[in-house]
């Protein structure tokens, strides 16, 4: 009787690379993709060609995004909440992430002592509830707590109602937001920083390159992949952020929108059915997660292309 295909590919030193068995493997991978990824997206894009909840759903086509990008209410709302979720991006980028590559640098810096007390100081608000972060800063950020504090250092003129005023609200809300996680991103580069070579940036010393030097030509050149995935990552949290809003501001965005969001505005919209709409319209919810994916597709997409490629020191 003759051998198996498997068991003669065996025989033969090995696997064959171009058995179709291999996929076997693959098949967990591809049915979870599949079933909370792939299904949820062609079902979001079906339901946004109609209007109303499940009890009362009639098909109303591309109707749903009509109304995001012709004037009215909905329109007014959901650009207000684009423009504020690119804001609150943009923070997290300046502040969250160039201090997270700054104190990673620091953290691999050999001669600093105490690194690990800092590193720990630095992740540590990453293991607080969102909400928990909220209510404190909520009391530190008011006025009446924090005058008592800053007016015997002279610093009186900081308590102000940040949370209460339009234009200052969604500034303090990010701040809020990259303190809170200013530890992942900074132990992401830590990790990258920490696998240069020690012979390069020895070589570099005696070619008598300073450590400005150092981190600007050899550094950070080499942890641009982990720069690019910490940049997608943070784009994808932020237009997925509504923890940080709901602890802060509650669903609604507040002061006047102020610091409405895309994830708060889809709340409102497509689940709990709060103003503009007045009632859940799973229809129109799911054509502003449509449009949010596609944001985030272009924007990740071109970025892995760019960061992920080999580049010269």
């Amino acid at each position: 009787m003759s051998a198996s295909p498997a068991k003669r590919h065996i025989k033969r030193g090995g696997l064959n690379p171009g058995g179709w068995y291999w996929m076997l493997y693959l098949l967990p991978a591809l049915l979870i993709y599949a079933l909370f990824m792939a299904w949820p997206l062609l079902s979001s894009i079906q339901l946004s060609l109609y209007t109303g909840n499940q009890a009362n759903r009639s098909f109303v086509g591309f109707d749903n995004f009509r109304k995001l990008f012709t004037p009215g209410e909905v329109s007014t709302r959901y650009w207000g909440a684009f423009g504020h979720t690119w804001v609150f991006f943009a923070v997290h980028m300046g502040v969250q992430n160039v201090l997270g590559i700054l104190f990673a640098t620091m953290l691999t810096n050999r001669t600093m002592k105490g690194r690990v007390f800092y590193q720990t100081v630095i992740f540590l608000p990453t293991t607080f509830a969102v909400l928990v972060t909220g209510y404190l800063w909520k009391l530190l950020l008011n006025p009446l707590w924090s005058k008592a504090a800053l007016n015997p250092l002279g610093l009186g003129v900081l308590a102000r109602p940040w949370l209460g005023e339009a234009g200052t609200a969604l500034l303090a809300v990010s701040l809020v937001s990259c303190w809170q996680w200013l530890g992942i991103p900074t132990m992401m580069f830590v990790a990258a920083l920490r696998n240069i070579s020690e012979d390069l940036l020895e070589a570099a010393d005696i070619e008598g390159c300073n450590s400005f030097q150092a981190f600007w030509h050899i550094k950070l050149p080499l942890v641009r992949p982990v720069a690019g995935m910490v940049a997608i990552l943070t784009f994808v949290s932020n237009f997925n952020a509504f923890d940080a809003v709901y602890a802060l501001e509650t669903v609604n965005g507040g002061p006047n929108y102020a610091t409405d969001l895309i994830g708060t505005l889809f709340y409102r919209v497509g689940i709990a059915g709060q103003h503009p709409v007045g009632i859940p319209d799973q229809g129109l919810g799911a054509a502003i997660a449509v449009i949010t994916f596609i944001v985030l597709a272009i924007f990740v997409i071109p970025t892995l292309r760019l960061t992920q490629s080999k580049g010269d020191i």
